[in-house]
């Protein structure tokens, strides 16, 4: 079952340090772990600067340490120490990335978007901030999606996420099973040219590939008519 634990290095990359302790204690429900069990593998489990920061701090190898202490100190360190205008910022100019589908688009918004929710024990006021996020990471994630998806998704005005979502992921689906698109009749019609060019063949030096009126000697002529005094040239 420890397998089944990720590594934590604390970097924003990296699996959060809740979702860390959060798989931890749930194993623990499911095995029957101690504290002393969910210490032991939270430590085996730490990597790069998480663990760095447990060999160098004092307090976390005292006898006395707790999972819910040694849990606090960890969120204390890497807590996230960067305003709301921040992370305000990066959700409203967030944009779909090149091959990047709309549903990783839409967890990364919504990642973004919980950043953005106030900690707060009042359940009340904890349903607001949850529908206010809501409603910024629709309008983030309609405003950032690309290309055919997005437009559709702009012009059906969803809703709520959900239905964003749904209409992002039907037109990227679609675009991928149409043949008919633009990209497809490209291809096919540079096929056709250069299929059709190879057929072709020259009075002036009987090659292929080329009309005579493509042959370069000819085009040199024609130029040096054109540039020559005379009665089709009157302006010279």
């Amino acid at each position: 079952m420890v397998s089944l634990v990720p590594k934590s290095s604390g970097a924003e990359s990296a699996i959060s340090l809740e979702e860390f302790f959060s798989s931890i204690e749930s194993l623990a429900k499911i095995g029957h772990w101690a504290e002393v069990d969910c210490l032991q593998v939270a430590v085996l489990k730490l990597a790069e600067s998480a663990r760095t920061f447990y060999f160098s701090c004092p307090q976390l190898h005292e006898e006395t340490v707790t999972w819910q202490s040694f849990k606090a100190i960890f969120l204390d360190r890497f807590k996230d120490v960067r305003t709301d205008q921040f992370h305000y910022t990066q959700l409203q100019t967030a944009r779909q990335r090149r091959n990047e589908g709309p549903q990783e688009f839409a967890d990364r918004c919504r990642a973004l978007a919980q950043k953005l929710v106030s900690k707060t024990d009042d359940p009340v006021a904890h349903r607001i901030h949850q529908e206010n996020a809501e409603r910024m990471l629709l309008a983030a994630f309609v405003s950032g999606l690309i290309g055919t998806p997005g437009s559709q998704c702009r012009f059906a005005n969803p809703q709520n996420i959900q239905q964003a979502l749904s209409i992002a992921l039907t037109v990227d689906q679609a675009e991928k099973l149409d043949p008919s698109k633009e990209s497809f009749y490209t291809k096919c019609y540079n096929t056709y040219r250069k299929s059709s060019k190879a057929a072709l063949r020259c009075y002036e030096c009987h090659g292929v590939g080329h009309f005579a009126k493509e042959y370069p000697s000819r085009q040199r002529r024609r130029a040096k008519i054109k540039n020559t005094p005379g009665e089709e040239n009157p302006g010279f």
